[in-house]
């Protein structure tokens, strides 16, 4: 749990910022009395509901999982209040400087605000809630053998099983990979929000993914929040190949299909031993191979994976941003945010996510289930 000056702190950033909007918006709104009433009501209640959902997991069940729901659905709505609160703030200014002050102006921004906020809301969250689309890829390997052109990584990620992402959410995606045929299945970490002990029903569905040549996992962040050895060892009892800065070889001699795997980039920061080596993950592979593949969860372990030699990258982490503008914010942190990127020699996709993390909202980065196809170059 963070310290509690940290949780202070944050709270007191957002009730400032639940302050700020009202301060800005409810003067000009042209509605009654009773409706601004409602309006200052509801911020008061929802700037102690978003930490209450974040903290939720501390209550038992059901409580637990309701609060998180109504926690996590006030952050989407607060945050898109917020940005278009500011996006006003800053057209009034514009006009200001302008000259330029229609007597309507004040009120219709004024009520457009929490409209557009609802609107915005409510699509992100039908488009979290809904089945994420299949995303067709072809990654072309120079020299790539008859015996792997076609071969397809079906990647799933970022899915977060947890407070509001529970079984059926996940038996859907594995029947849609099924449904693929792959001939490998990678899931690219932050697979679990939450321990073993509390979602080890809703992750058993994974034990019915199939796929030729098997299914693949590597840990993320979130998989340490939660507890990774617990995770790993039940992962493999559904049938998951773990792999922890190691590999396995598909196919022989010429036509080896190296497929790695190396933990979180911050895995160390939690477990030393963990601590993520993409050379380390090729030690005793074939000094020929067709293609190198490399599960990483964060982008940012692209550098040392192109040094090592790997052909292909697969990561996730990043879920595309998951809503604007937050999408903005992300290549602060990693160097590549979704798509097939190019870095030196090697090729990274980087999936925008299989499900969501925090508020049930998508909005400018669809989730996805991504069929990757090696081709020849």
């Amino acid at each position: 749990m963070p310290p509690r000056t940290t949780v202070f702190v944050a709270a007191l950033v957002v009730g400032l910022l639940h302050i700020y909007i009202g301060v800005r918006l409810l003067p000009d709104l042209p509605v009654a009395f009773a409706v601004k009433a409602l309006a200052v009501a509801w911020l008061a209640l929802s700037w102690p509901l978003i930490p209450a959902g974040l903290l939720a997991r501390r209550l038992d069940q059901p409580w637990s999982d309701a609060l998180t729901w109504v926690g996590m659905l006030a952050m989407g709505f607060f945050s898109s209040l917020l940005v278009l609160t500011l996006a006003r703030d800053v057209a009034l200014l514009g006009s200001a400087i302008a000259g330029w002050h229609p007597g309507w102006l004040l009120p219709r921004t004024a009520a457009a605000v929490p409209l557009l906020a609802l609107v915005v809301t409510a699509l992100g969250f039908f488009n979290a809630r809904g089945l994420a689309r299949v995303v067709e890829v072809e990654v072309p390997i120079a020299g790539l053998p008859d015996a792997l052109h076609d071969f397809t990584i079906v990647q799933i990620s970022d899915i977060h099983v947890g407070p509001t992402i529970k079984r059926p959410y996940l038996e859907r995606i594995v029947a849609r990979v099924n449904g693929l045929k792959p001939d490998a299945i990678a899931i690219t970490g932050d697979l679990v929000d939450g321990t073993v002990r509390e979602l080890a029903h809703h992750t058993a569905p994974l034990g019915s993914l199939r796929a030729r040549h098997g299914t693949y996992f590597v840990t993320g962040n979130h998989e340490y929040y939660a507890g990774a050895d617990p995770w790993i060892a039940e992962l493999r009892r559904l049938g998951l190949r773990v792999l922890m800065n190691e590999h396995v070889v598909i196919g022989q001699d010429e036509d080896a299909l190296v497929l790695a795997g190396v933990t979180d980039y911050t895995a160390h920061r939690f477990d030393e031993s963990h601590r993520s080596d993409p050379a380390r993950a090729l030690e005793g592979a074939p000094p020929v191979a067709a293609a190198r593949v490399l599960l990483a969860h964060q982008p940012r372990t692209a550098p040392a994976a192109s040094a090592a030699g790997f052909d292909l990258q697969l990561s996730g982490h990043t879920h595309g941003g998951q809503f604007w503008p937050w999408t903005l914010f992300v290549p602060m942190q990693q160097p590549y945010v979704a798509g097939l990127k190019r870095h030196e020699a090697m090729w990274v996709y980087v999936s925008r996510g299989t499900g969501y993390w925090g508020p049930p909202k998508r909005f400018g980065a669809p989730s996805e289930i991504t069929r990757l196809r090696l081709v020849r170059k």
